[in-house]
């Protein structure tokens, strides 16, 4: 199937503001690629050799028409039979907000296995209702446990202030944002601003280039993340504002230390998933294409697995509530029904360790009624003392999924009978926890989750407008800054007469007016177009001109990625997932008309 043209342009011009319009003749002529300084995105969709897509070329069809749009919001609350891409009608349009990007060629024909994370992968928690359950969780364990004063009773939560690729710096109290090159672009101590000179003279005037890691600084690149963030920086402005109520000794790095002790105790006594055992719909999405997905790839053969760093008993009541059968008012019961969808799941996989073949965890096999643990063999069942055979699960269960605890990934290899790491996809939603380590340790393939990308995407389409004016303005600047070093150039070493020098003089302050008003406005337009993805942080996968720190990561460690996990659904299990055309900087410039 030939890919029209038209399309791939339409997805440059959305994701580089550098990249001109899509009414722009020069782009029509382009067939794929643009460079990798302008790009994150690739958009898998568009080179989608296994649908039988729309021959309408139209930027409408590949955002998706109101009626595709509709419809794939209302699978998301649990509308109507979602259409996989097994089902009769599926295989066709795609929104742009559900499409699978590609960073690397990814044939599934030779994944032989594809295993998901469940928090936050599987289960997307809402952050309105989840993430300040967590933060009141914290701010309870802070006062009672660690002597905070009880003011931080009275603090409340906002879910929409932080973003994640941010990093925290521990002993300045900032949050930053910086480029894939670490340059930091937006930086607040607590909710203050710091002016360009103040990020200049803190992370710009140094000999060495700071590396930004632990155990100076923390990487909020995960979704659970953002609560600990926003409320670290509550502690600097209450610390700041309230010396004499912080405890003499306290720094900035000791309240972030204390933050991040109190997430831990949260987790540790049970205080969160309790909460959202009662009732997970409070707090977890629905998503109705999960199951066909998962009914897809055993369909066509390959294995699936979970990993999980959640315990048995908590990961059966969230598959439940994403897998189980609902009736005419909404409720289901609490089974394990779901485990006819996977080969194996790991529970307690304490990853990112789990990764590591030299990890020595044992791994004991989990009897899922009672949720004991037994002993094993690497796997293998193996007879309890007293007894002459192994244990055998419970009669009614799913003979055919095994349940473990702990273990490494070569456990999980030999009871999948993986041959090579290549076979494997792995789903998961935290860059470090999930995709760097299987991705650089095992040479897994990846794919990340980024719920963030759906509304990112819808923002780049609806402000296209604002982005091509910041385009032309910034090419307005360049061309007066050029002509103002050559008159600046000329008079100082070039042989003048006093007439010429008096023209010369004048142009150039004429000139310096128009760069001082087109800079002007160049920053305005800039500062709106930041503003209207996030108010403070700006756009997800920019700074600025450059790709950000987090796009970078995605860049480097992830395959793939998509807004939600269930988007896989919507691709046939054999797609061979293609990048476009990558091209260096030189030859963007030169490329055949």
């Amino acid at each position: 199937m030939r890919i029209p043209k038209k399309p791939v342009a339409f997805c440059l011009s959305i994701f580089s503001p550098d990249f001109p319009a899509p009414c722009s003749s020069r782009i029509l002529r382009f067939s794929s690629g643009f460079p990798a300084k302008i790009k994150p995105i690739y958009a898998a969709g568009f080179n989608h050799s296994n649908s039988h897509c729309s021959k309408d070329h139209s930027a409408g069809t590949m955002l998706g028409d109101k009626a595709s749009q509709s419809h794939l919001m209302a699978n998301r609350n649990g509308g109507e039979e979602p259409r996989v891409w097994s089902s009769h009608e599926g295989g066709c349009k795609i929104d742009i907000g559900k499409q699978i990007f590609c960073n690397r060629s990814l044939n599934m024909r030779n994944i032989v296995a594809v295993g998901f994370d469940m928090d936050y992968t599987l289960a997307q928690y809402k952050p309105e209702t989840f993430e300040s359950l967590a933060y009141e969780g914290t701010i309870q364990k802070l006062v009672y446990d660690l002597g905070y004063p009880q003011e931080l009773l009275a603090w409340t939560f906002d879910s929409k202030y932080m973003v994640r690729g941010l990093v925290v710096d521990k002993k300045r109290g900032n949050i930053l944002k910086m480029d894939r090159h670490k340059y930091v672009k937006v930086a607040y101590h607590g909710f203050r601003g710091l002016s360009k000179e103040d990020k200049v003279g803190t992370y710009g005037n140094t000999l060495i280039r700071d590396s930004f890691d632990e155990p100076d600084y923390a990487l909020i690149d995960t979704l659970f993340s953002l609560a600990e963030a926003y409320m670290f920086a509550q502690l600097v402005d209450f610390k700041d504002n309230n010396p004499g109520k912080v405890p003499e000794g306290v720094d900035y790095a000791c309240m972030y230390k204390d933050v991040r002790a109190a997430v831990d105790l949260c987790h540790r006594d049970g205080t969160l998933k309790q909460m959202v055992a009662k009732d997970p719909k409070r707090y977890i999405n629905e998503d109705t294409s999960i199951v066909p997905l998962f009914k897809m790839l055993r369909d066509s053969g390959r294995s699936t697995f979970l990993v999980t760093n959640s315990l048995w008993d908590y990961t059966n009541i969230v598959m439940n509530f994403l897998c189980a059968s609902r009736t005419l008012d909404g409720s289901s019961t609490c089974n394990f029904d779901w485990l006819q969808y996977f080969d194996v799941v790991i529970t307690g996989s304490a990853k990112p360790g789990f990764f590591h073949e030299d990890n020595r965890a044992n791994i004991f096999e989990v009897e899922p009624e009672s949720g004991m643990l037994l002993n094993t063999d690497n796997g293998t069942p193996m007879p309890q003392v007293g007894n002459t055979s192994p244990n055998v699960l419970s009669k009614g269960l799913n003979k055919s999924c095994r349940v473990f605890q702990g273990g490494n990934v070569a456990h999980l290899h030999k009871l999948l009978s993986i041959e090579s790491s290549s076979q494997v996809l792995y789903v998961g939603d935290h860059i470090y926890g999930d995709i760097l380590r299987s991705k650089k340790v095992l040479g897994w393939r990846t794919m990340l989750i980024v719920p963030e990308l759906e509304r990112e995407i819808e923002l780049l389409w609806e402000f296209r407008d604002t982005r091509k004016r910041l385009r032309l303005l910034r090419n307005e600047r360049d061309l007066v800054e050029d002509q103002i070093h050559h008159l600046t150039w000329s008079l100082k070493f070039e042989r003048l007469c006093d007439d010429e020098k008096q023209k010369m003089t004048s142009a150039l302050g004429e000139l310096e007016s128009q760069r001082d008003q087109v800079r002007l406005a160049h920053q305005q337009a800039q500062r709106e177009c930041h503003q209207k993805f996030h108010k403070i942080w700006g756009q997800l996968m920019k700074t600025g001109y450059q790709n950000s720190r987090f796009a970078h990561q995605v860049e480097r460690f992830a395959c793939l990625y998509t807004s939600q996990v269930s988007n896989l659904s919507l691709y046939s299990p054999d797609k061979y997932y293609r990048p476009s055309e990558d091209f260096m900087p030189h030859e963007f410039h030169i490329l055949p008309l």
